[in-house]
């Protein structure tokens, strides 16, 4: 039986390692042959990546940290765990819209700032609180851009409040339509929100698209006094549009989970450090996802929430199957084909399925498949990776 070896770049939840058979799994992080590599926050963009790994998985949601595309040119899928850390992250949110409605973090830093020896100081509390009256949330706007996994638990989190919910999402998925209550309002642009919203609240990803996504003109189009909320990706904000808009009080407060430089210490920032996911559920969570789509692609070829490949599922019928990731262009099912028939292999069940310029076919045949076989479906050009699965 071929033993498996999975190296670790980060701590990964015990409740997800666990789930490796030992006896088909060797896992640490000074494995020197990796067929995958599980990592959290590591950033892997200037890591050099061993010919030997086949899979990457990310016990999160953002992949910013993996050169995604470099894998894809390899044939190798990169996973995440999309929405295991969602309740996380919405109860941070939450955190954060108490946090500004309240005045809360301005009150501490009075508080903290008295003198407890001072004889008046109980009065001193009863005068000063009057600067940090707040308001109530029920009846108040949220906006939310974004409308996934974790933009659909603020939003009815927030409706559960009796707050107005509009949100806006021109990617939005069949499912995560489903999943949004029936009364959240949907707007047609990002401007129609920012101006009807007390809060903001983003949940996309960052990419290309996005980066920037609220700046110096979209703030402008914000209501006067509201409060922008980033829990998503640091890139979305321009920085220096946010100070600005702090400055001249068209924006009340900035809450996010992105310290940086230009953040501290202005006025009308809460930056909190990354403490987004950073729940002991929500690591166990994403571990326990990542480390079952990862074992189902070594083992059975499957894959489920790769970031860079369609989802291709097979049931087996066969103890001898191949998988093949190859760039997405005219004839290349004919090709491997021809190459298996050539071989002597009888094709008894296939797969194939593409997603932009990748496609990913699963093979069962009849007979084990040798590496000269193996070898002649890589040597097709537009075949990116080629592996015969060991039988389960």
């Amino acid at each position: 039986m071929i033993k498996f070896q999975i190296l670790t770049l980060n701590h990964i939840a015990g409740q997800g390692l666990h789930r490796f058979p030992a006896a088909r799994y060797t896992v640490g992080n000074a494995v020197k042959h990796p067929d995958a590599i599980l990592v959290r926050s590591h950033n892997m963009d200037d890591k050099e990546i061993p010919a030997s790994v086949r899979a990457i998985g990310r016990a999160g949601a953002g992949t910013n940290n993996i050169p995604v595309a470099a894998m894809s040119k390899r044939g190798v899928p990169v996973f995440n765990a999309p929405g295991a850390n969602a309740n996380a992250v919405k109860e941070l949110v939450l955190a954060a819209l108490l946090l500004a409605s309240r005045n809360v973090i301005p009150a501490l830093a009075y508080v903290a700032a008295l003198d407890p020896a001072a004889p008046d100081l109980e009065q001193r509390v009863e005068h000063g609180k009057k600067q940090f009256a707040g308001f109530e949330l029920p009846h108040r706007s949220l906006g939310i851009v974004g409308l996934g996994a974790i933009g659909s638990l603020v939003a009815d989190t927030a409706l559960k409040l009796s707050m107005k919910v509009v949100g806006f999402d021109p990617e939005i998925t069949v499912d995560a339509a489903w999943r949004l209550p029936s009364s959240v309002r949907r707007a047609n642009t990002i401007e129609e929100l920012l101006k009807h919203s007390d809060f903001v609240s983003l949940h996309v990803p960052l990419v290309p698209a996005t980066r920037h996504l609220i700046d110096d003109k979209r703030l402008a189009a914000l209501k006067h006094g509201a409060v922008l909320l980033n829990f998503a990706r640091e890139g979305l904000v321009d920085e220096d549009a946010v100070i600005d808009a702090l400055r001249a009080h068209r924006l009340k407060y900035y809450l996010c989970d992105f310290p940086s430089a230009a953040l501290m210490h202005v006025p009308g920032v809460v930056a909190l450090p990354h403490l987004g996911a950073s729940t002991a559920e929500a690591e166990e969570n994403c571990a326990v996802m990542v480390v079952d789509q990862v074992r189902e692609y070594l083992e059975n070829g499957s894959i489920a929430n790769a970031v860079n490949f369609p989802n291709v599922e097979m049931q087996r019928e066969s103890p001898y199957r191949v998988a093949i990731a190859n760039a997405n262009v005219p004839n290349m099912l004919g090709q491997i084909s021809t190459a298996m028939a050539r071989a002597g292999l009888n094709i008894h069940n296939m797969v194939n399925k593409s997603r932009g310029e990748m496609a990913y076919t699963l093979v069962d045949v009849d007979s084990p498949v040798n590496d000269d076989v193996i070898q002649a479906l890589a040597g097709i050009e537009g075949v990116l990776s080629a592996r015969a699965i060991p039988s389960p």
